[in-house]
Protein backbone atom coordinates (compact mmCIF):
# COMPACT_ATOMS: atom_id res chain seq x y z
CA UNK A 1 0.00 0.00 0.00
CA UNK A 2 1.32 3.44 -0.89
CA UNK A 3 2.00 5.92 1.90
CA UNK A 4 2.13 8.98 -0.39
CA UNK A 5 -1.00 10.30 1.36
CA UNK A 6 1.14 10.89 4.45
CA UNK A 7 3.26 13.36 2.47
CA UNK A 8 0.19 15.57 2.02
CA UNK A 9 -0.02 16.29 5.76
CA UNK A 10 1.54 19.57 6.96
CA UNK A 11 3.55 18.27 9.89
CA UNK A 12 4.86 20.61 12.60
CA UNK A 13 8.61 21.15 12.98
CA UNK A 14 8.49 18.32 15.53
CA UNK A 15 6.90 16.03 12.94
CA UNK A 16 3.46 16.09 14.55
CA UNK A 17 -0.10 16.92 13.53
CA UNK A 18 -2.93 17.80 15.95
CA UNK A 19 -5.83 15.36 16.06
CA UNK A 20 -9.41 15.77 17.30
CA UNK A 21 -11.31 12.60 18.25
CA UNK A 22 -15.08 12.88 17.83
CA UNK A 23 -17.70 10.28 18.79
CA UNK A 24 -19.39 9.37 15.52
CA UNK A 25 -22.84 8.67 17.01
CA UNK A 26 -23.13 12.01 18.85
CA UNK A 27 -20.59 14.31 17.17
CA UNK A 28 -19.25 15.06 20.67
CA UNK A 29 -15.57 16.01 20.78
CA UNK A 30 -13.94 13.54 23.16
CA UNK A 31 -10.29 14.46 23.11
CA UNK A 32 -7.36 16.18 21.45
CA UNK A 33 -4.02 14.50 20.86
CA UNK A 34 -1.05 14.40 18.50
CA UNK A 35 0.08 11.96 15.83
CA UNK A 36 3.33 11.58 13.97
CA UNK A 37 3.79 9.85 10.64
CA UNK A 38 4.24 6.42 12.24
CA UNK A 39 1.19 6.64 14.50
CA UNK A 40 -1.04 7.94 11.72
CA UNK A 41 0.07 5.07 9.48
CA UNK A 42 -0.50 2.56 12.31
CA UNK A 43 -3.94 4.04 13.02
CA UNK A 44 -4.91 3.77 9.38
CA UNK A 45 -3.62 0.21 9.06
CA UNK A 46 -5.10 -1.13 12.32
CA UNK A 47 -8.40 0.79 12.36
CA UNK A 48 -7.75 1.88 15.96
CA UNK A 49 -6.32 5.17 17.21
CA UNK A 50 -2.62 5.31 17.96
CA UNK A 51 -1.26 8.65 19.15
CA UNK A 52 2.10 10.18 19.95
CA UNK A 53 2.62 11.00 23.63
CA UNK A 54 4.67 14.19 23.83
CA UNK A 55 5.19 13.80 27.58
CA UNK A 56 6.46 10.22 27.33
CA UNK A 57 8.05 10.62 23.87
CA UNK A 58 6.59 7.36 22.61
CA UNK A 59 3.64 6.01 20.71
CA UNK A 60 0.45 5.49 22.66
CA UNK A 61 -2.14 2.94 21.61
CA UNK A 62 -5.33 4.48 22.97
CA UNK A 63 -6.93 2.07 25.43
CA UNK A 64 -3.92 -0.23 25.66
CA UNK A 65 -4.00 -0.06 29.46
CA UNK A 66 -7.57 1.09 30.17
CA UNK A 67 -9.35 -1.01 27.54
CA UNK A 68 -11.07 2.15 26.22
CA UNK A 69 -9.93 1.84 22.63
CA UNK A 70 -11.06 4.10 19.79
CA UNK A 71 -12.29 2.32 16.68
CA UNK A 72 -11.76 4.61 13.70
CA UNK A 73 -14.75 5.18 11.45
CA UNK A 74 -13.09 7.82 9.30
CA UNK A 75 -10.02 10.05 9.14
CA UNK A 76 -10.42 13.55 7.68
CA UNK A 77 -7.94 16.35 7.14
CA UNK A 78 -8.80 20.06 7.20
CA UNK A 79 -8.41 22.45 4.27
CA UNK A 80 -4.83 23.39 5.26
CA UNK A 81 -3.88 19.74 5.81
CA UNK A 82 -2.60 20.62 9.28
CA UNK A 83 -5.33 19.18 11.55
CA UNK A 84 -6.91 15.73 11.54
CA UNK A 85 -10.39 14.70 12.64
CA UNK A 86 -10.97 11.11 13.69
CA UNK A 87 -14.57 9.99 13.77
CA UNK A 88 -14.47 7.16 16.26
CA UNK A 89 -16.52 4.69 18.23
CA UNK A 90 -15.28 5.05 21.79
CA UNK A 91 -15.13 1.58 23.30
CA UNK A 92 -16.14 1.55 26.95
CA UNK A 93 -17.64 5.06 26.68
CA UNK A 94 -14.61 6.65 28.36
CA UNK A 95 -12.04 8.71 26.44
CA UNK A 96 -10.40 10.62 29.31
CA UNK A 97 -7.78 9.23 31.67
CA UNK A 98 -9.82 10.84 34.49
CA UNK A 99 -12.57 8.27 33.86
CA UNK A 100 -14.90 10.66 32.03
CA UNK A 101 -16.56 10.38 28.64
CA UNK A 102 -14.64 13.39 27.29
CA UNK A 103 -11.42 15.19 28.16
CA UNK A 104 -13.40 18.43 27.84
CA UNK A 105 -15.18 18.15 31.18
CA UNK A 106 -14.63 21.67 32.52
CA UNK A 107 -16.47 24.80 31.34
CA UNK A 108 -15.51 28.38 32.14
CA UNK A 109 -18.27 29.93 34.23
CA UNK A 110 -17.50 33.51 35.17
CA UNK A 111 -13.86 33.35 36.22
CA UNK A 112 -13.71 29.70 37.32
CA UNK A 113 -13.60 26.29 35.65
CA UNK A 114 -16.58 24.11 36.61
CA UNK A 115 -16.78 20.37 36.04
CA UNK A 116 -19.65 19.48 33.72
CA UNK A 117 -19.53 15.68 33.56
CA UNK A 118 -19.19 12.87 36.08
CA UNK A 119 -16.44 10.31 36.52
CA UNK A 120 -17.82 7.12 34.98
CA UNK A 121 -15.04 4.85 36.24
CA UNK A 122 -12.34 5.36 38.84
CA UNK A 123 -9.01 5.77 37.02
CA UNK A 124 -7.39 3.47 39.60
CA UNK A 125 -9.55 0.65 38.22
CA UNK A 126 -8.44 1.35 34.64
CA UNK A 127 -4.72 1.87 35.23
CA UNK A 128 -3.38 -0.84 37.52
Amino acid sequence: MSDAWLDEICWTEEGLVPVIAQQTSTDKVLMFAWMNRETLALSHASGYAVYWSRSRQKLWRKGEESGNRQKIISISVDCDADVLLLEIEQEGGIACHTGRESCFYRTLEGDAWKENSPVLKDPAEMYK
